[in-house]
């Protein structure tokens, strides 16, 4: 806090503690009046609800962080909130108390950057006007021939310290001027048509002539963990920008504290700036240029506040577009909810995938605005949770979402609905073969039993098994967050990959159809007999198709895919007992048989055997990302011991950093737009 009168320079962190000042202190004591009516703001002008105890001591309950701070620092400072209703307040100022009425709330808001309170004291009935802001809405209000720039310099130096910084305001009112006032605001808080722009208007009429007490700068540290987790956000190729409502020397500080630029020879902030229209934008321009031809090795990030993003998306919306695309971080300060949502609606509009991460009710446009919206519950509140697609306690699980949950849900996502296909695929194929082979009688190969519990009973269960299948370990995904590259790039599910699974099906079409054909086309083999065996070739195949593309097994893996297996015998077994259904006996005879489990052999060898072969080949010769780092857990046992993982690692890197430069129309995700990601994160 600065105090005007003794040059006291002091700030609190945002749980209320504040640094040892004596000159402060002694102030206090001595009950000087500059210092009472600085600290009366701090303790007056919030919407804190004071909670009391039963052993009398009282806690504080706030929507804002900054505000509970203020109010607990002014109760350290012996200026005590002891209660508060809708009508009036009490303090305790070094043992006394004092009641004040509270008339009004002039509400804070995005576009006013400030919120004030008129209250009447109980003793005299003065009638005062306490308020408090941002530095640009308040000491623009200073009362005619008051020195402010001692203020400036003071926010200046906090901003440099990466602290948040408000400014403090006093005004007495005279009872008619009030009352006059009052029927203007009450009549403008009733009105239908522009609202808000009216009581704005009415607001702004009272807050004029302000005598400015001092600055509170409020120390807001870092959660734990947030500088490691935007690293390995970035590494994992993940664009972060920080759109933010803070001062911008204050957004730079918090930029370099937790990794998202750094002050290096190889980095650079490009400032997009100015104090006319013509300076944004040649700032733009030039920052636009600079990106263009630099280097990718170079760390480069531009910053801009709310006030020169409004002027270039007026005036030149392209060439930021253009700056975004070409941007990997980027600080945006001084923004408003809207801002926010409208820079991650222009990122989206590009092809971007975006995921928004903010913790208060000024993010929630963000956040709905995003492709993923995440909520921080905390301090803070649940507007911001409760408005997100996943609520997360902390800024550091972030990591664990994406590159965990996030890249085992997309590699599960893609198997399942390329296996899904696969497996439909291949009845259909069957009975196509079959339709030509009968002349296009239109008799079907399968029973409607068969065909019913196919999709139902026989082929569900397996594919339930990849819930539990990770391809790496959670240990080796932490340490090469890069790997993400590989799932962005679409390698999973694409054209090409469609297109393998599609053929696929179609040859084990042919496989199942020809070699049941062969074995039991006989006169004396029964229609019901041909269609059992061709039932079984499928549920064969796709037990070792599963099997084949399982990465890690575990118990109910095995028992999923082995025991469906032996369910399926089981099941017709049974039915083979019913002397109503057609089924009757089929399953029997042909389990005595040796030609049916020497068809049954010959169908997996001939319908495995090519596609291990290739894949064998494949994994030899051109390995991928996730085929080295498998290679390295199983020669090592783990990724944490392994010697050779220096050279593992460099033909790694190579591989991802290349996986999207080098993409061709054949790897473009099926799931998404684009295989660019950024997350965006508001404060």
């Amino acid at each position: 806090m600065e105090e005007t009168e003794l040059g006291v320079i002091q700030h609190v962190n945002t749980h209320g503690s504040i640094s040892a000042n004596v000159r402060l202190v002694n102030a206090v004591s001595s009950n000087d009046p500059d210092v009472i009516k600085f600290l009366l703001v701090m303790a007056l002008c919030n919407t804190v609800v004071p909670i009391k105890s039963n052993d009398g001591t009282v806690s504080y309950k706030a929507q804002s962080q900054d505000e509970e701070a203020l109010v607990n620092a002014a109760a350290k400072l012996n200026m005590m909130l002891i209660s508060k209703d809708t009508i009036t307040a009490e303090i305790c100022f070094n043992g006394s108390k004092f009641w004040y009425e509270l008339l009004d709330i002039l509400e804070f808001t995005s576009d006013r950057k400030r919120m004030s309170v008129v209250v009447k004291e109980g003793e005299t009935g003065k009638i005062l006007l306490l308020s408090k802001g941002a530095d640009e809405a308040l000491l623009p209000r200073a009362c005619p021939g008051q020195q402010i720039q001692r203020y400036l310099e003071a926010v200046e130096m906090y901003s440099q310290l990466g602290l948040r910084t408000l400014c403090l305001g006093w005004r007495d009112l005279k009872e008619n001027e009030y009352k006059e006032w009052s029927k203007n605001f009450q009549k403008a808080s009733c009105s239908l048509d522009n609202r808000e722009f009216k009581i704005a208007e009415v607001c702004n009429s009272l807050e004029q002539d302000l005598q400015i007490l001092g600055v509170t700068a409020i120390e807001d540290r870092l959660q734990d963990g947030v500088p490691e987790t935007i690293k390995l956000l970035r590494n994992a190729g993940i664009n972060v920008w920080m759109l933010t409502g803070d001062k911008q020397n204050t957004a730079i500080q918090i930029g370099l504290l937790c990794n998202l630029i750094t002050s290096g020879p190889n980095s650079q902030l490009l400032s997009i700036s100015g104090k006319t229209e013509e300076d944004v934008l040649r700032s733009l321009e030039r920052a636009l240029f600079i990106m263009k031809n630099t280097s990718e090795t170079k760390g480069l990030a531009f910053v801009l506040d709310g006030w020169a993003l409004e002027l270039i998306l007026k005036h030149s919306k392209e060439s930021f577009t253009r700056l975004a695309m070409l941007s990997k971080t980027a600080i945006c300060c001084r923004m408003t909810p809207l801002q926010k949502a409208q820079l991650v609606a222009i990122l989206k509009s590009v092809g971007y995938l975006t995921l928004a991460i903010g913790d208060g009710g000024n993010d929630v446009r963000m956040i709905q605005e995003a492709n993923i919206g995440v909520g921080i519950s905390g301090r803070e509140g649940l507007q911001a949770a409760r408005a997100a697609d996943y609520s997360i306690g902390k800024f550091k699980f972030l990591k664990r979402l994406i590159l965990i949950h996030g890249r085992y849900s997309y590699n599960r996502t893609a198997f399942i609905s390329q296996y899904s296909f696969y497996k439909s695929l291949l009845m259909c194929f069957i009975q196509i073969l079959f339709a030509f082979l009968s002349g296009l009688s239109g008799t079907s190969l399968f029973n409607s039993i068969s065909l019913m519990a196919y999709n139902v009973f026989y082929t569900s269960l397996p594919v339930m098994t990849i819930i539990f299948d990770k391809d790496i370990s959670e240990t080796t995904v932490m340490q090469y967050p890069q790997i993400l590259l590989h799932s962005q790039a679409g390698r999973l599910l694409n054209l090409t990959t469609f297109c393998g699974w599609f053929g696929r099906s179609l040859y084990h079409a042919l496989v199942v159809f020809f070699i049941t054909i062969c074995a039991y086309s006989d006169e004396k083999s029964e229609m019901q007999e041909l269609s059992m065996v061709a039932l079984s070739g499928c549920i064969w195949l796709q037990a070792f198709v599963v099997t084949m593309d399982t990465n890690s097994f575990t118990c109910p893996q095995i028992l999923l895919i082995w025991g469906n297996f032996v369910a399926f015998y089981m099941i017709n077994l049974i039915l083979s007992t019913v002397p109503s259904l057609q089924l009757y006996t089929i399953t029997f005879r042909l389990c005595s048989q040796p030609s049916y489990w020497i068809s049954m052999a010959l169908t997996v060898a001939v319908g495995m055997g090519p596609v291990v072969a290739f894949r064998y080949l494949k994994n030899l010769y051109q390995p991928s990302a996730v085929n080295i780092l498998q290679q390295v857990e199983q020669r090592n046992g783990s990724i944490r011991t392994s010697g050779n993982l220096e050279s593992a690692g460099a033909n790694l890197t190579n591989l991802l950093t290349g996986s999207r430069k080098n993409r061709d129309s054949n790897y473009r995700p099926l799931l998404s737009e684009s295989a660019e990601s950024v997350s965006a994160s508001g404060s």
